[in-house]
């Protein structure tokens, strides 16, 4: 069996356990560090321990599926927060190329990310004066942009005046200095791809929008790139926890000679046009590069394609499952409704699956930060739960489409395993029951029984976690059971003792 070395992002379920789980039956062992050594969100990890786990294990591996920022900080939180010197970071950066010289058949595949600048204050994942100040930080780089293009209004351009007054300059100076040192470590990963060091290369952009901090980095790299002549060698495109997914399959497209078509077909006409929420381009460009980068290509037509992506998507103005919450219903909406059919789409997954016998995976990304409860239950109407080959609804638009890509493409080579439906299972759990229903509710109805918020819990498997498993498994059990078999949700916990992600042990058992 062939080894996959993986350095994850971070040791969050996302990065850590979904490349193993998608993998599991597919004939390629991937290889993970002990999650102990990644650290715990604020908390970094040891970093020399990880490049010493790193280079004894990847002797014994054809393939590598790297984050750098893991390499250099210990994981993505850590990459936002360190005092970290440009010069000893290169060094570091550096040791690759040893690890490519020692191992010449190793293909590494490897990520940067591009550093995000949050629109909102919160210190949960960011420096401590993130809390009070971060909107104002974000919104000083975002008119400072526009203003530098030409193109500010005279409120944004008073607005701008306001908050320098306002803004404590060290809070200012430390954020900037801090991404300045990123991007030079940005600028010198180009290099390491332009050297040969990698088989393939990406720089996701981490929670991005048209103008602002994370804008002008990206317009720095993308000028790197071109200097260097590397454009088709590393793309650039919004994403972040689900990169490591994409270049995983990437290594298993390339042992495995495939190039697969995938053809996408959106819910609504006006679906391509759509700049989901935290992203800063049309989700139709980006989805060319999602597949690309995956190791396929887009077709022009169901019938020459391997996989036909089915895209749940509204015709405009994505909505954040929380907005959703606090309208207290699915409130009808042209955007959702009269531009959106989603009912031919289920009847095209269908004719698809059962008359051109073809795979068939789904985006939905009908909303931001959990799935949609009317496509699974349309899902469930046409018997199509677990005849997909892939499906995500989490996070981002970006990050779900990272996963049910890879899933669909590693389907193609497997055909239907355990590992499949299990997953498959996990990602109808997690993305709609607890994203999409069960987060909200013990976050309003539960928390304040124990006196406690959505930011700090009673741990990774405290009272909350035990909770929120028996509604997983009573959703399981309303939702993704039938005659042909059921869901257990085996196991339930709190990553990062807060509300926002969830940890689930999930198997699909046949009857």
């Amino acid at each position: 069996m062939k080894k996959i070395l993986v350095i994850p992002l971070d040791e969050r379920p996302c990065n850590y356990d979904f490349p193993k789980l998608m993998a599991r039956d597919s004939g390629y062992e991937v290889i993970l560090p002990p999650r102990d050594i990644l650290g715990r969100k604020k908390a970094p990890g040891n970093v020399d321990t990880i490049w010493n786990w790193f280079v004894e294990n990847v002797k014994t591996c054809s393939d590598a599926v790297i984050s750098i920022d893991c390499l250099l900080f210990s994981g993505i939180v850590p990459s936002r927060l360190h005092n970290e010197k440009v010069e000893a970071l290169i060094e570091k950066l550096n040791k690759l190329r040893d690890i490519k010289n020692e191992n010449p058949s190793l293909n590494i595949y490897a990520f940067n990310l591009i550093m995000r600048n949050p629109t909102y204050s919160s210190d949960d994942e960011e420096p401590d004066y993130y809390g009070k100040w971060g909107a104002e930080i974000h919104r000083w780089g975002y008119i400072r942009h526009k203003k530098e293009i030409g193109i500010a209004t005279k409120d944004e351009e008073k607005e701008l005046k306001d908050i320098k007054k306002r803004l404590p300059r060290k809070y200012l100076t430390d954020y900037l200095d801090r991404r300045a040192v990123n991007i030079e470590v940005n600028k010198e990963f180009a290099n390491l791809v332009a050297d040969g060091v990698f088989a393939f290369a990406l720089y996701p952009q981490d929670d991005s929008s048209p103008y602002g901090l994370t804008a002008k980095d990206q317009q720095i790299v993308r000028e790197k790139i071109k200097q260097l002549d590397i454009e088709t060698k590393v793309y650039m495109y919004p994403e972040a926890d689900a990169a490591v997914n994409t270049l995983l399959i990437r290594a298993i497209n390339n042992r495995e000679n495939r190039r697969p078509l995938v053809f996408p077909k959106y819910a609504s006409s006006m679906g391509s046009m759509v700049i989901p929420l935290f992203e800063d381009r049309i989700v139709g460009e980006t989805i060319k590069y999602q597949i690309l980068a995956a190791g396929g290509l887009v077709a022009t037509s169901a019938s020459e394609a391997d996989i036909v992506l089915l895209i749940n998507i509204p015709s405009g103005n994505m909505l954040d499952r929380y907005e959703v919450y606090e309208m207290k219903s699915d409130l009808p909406s042209l955007e959702y409704d009269a531009n959106r059919n989603l009912i031919e789409l289920i009847e095209y997954a269908a004719y698809v699956i059962e008359t051109l016998g073809k795979s068939v995976v789904f985006a939905d990304i009908a909303y931001c930060n959990g799935g949609d409860p009317l496509l699974l239950r349309l899902l469930r109407q046409k018997g199509l739960l677990f005849k997909l080959a892939g499906y995500a609804g989490w996070n981002t638009s970006s990050n779900s489409l990272g996963t049910c890509i890879p899933m669909g493409m590693l389907y193609n080579i497997t055909g239907e395993t355990n590992a499949h439906k299990d997953f498959l299972a996990l990602r109808y759990v997690e993305d709609i029951g607890y994203d999409s229903g069960v987060r909200h509710e013990v976050s309003e109805n539960v928390l304040h029984q124990y006196e406690l918020d959505y930011t700090e819990l009673d741990g990774q498997h405290g009272r909350i976690a035990g909770v929120i498993r028996e509604k997983l498994q009573d959703f399981a059990d309303e939702y993704l059971s039938s005659d042909k078999g059921h869901v257990v949700v085996k196991d339930c916990y709190m990553p990062w003792n807060r509300m926002f992600e969830v940890g689930l042990d999930v198997e699909y058992k046949s009857l």
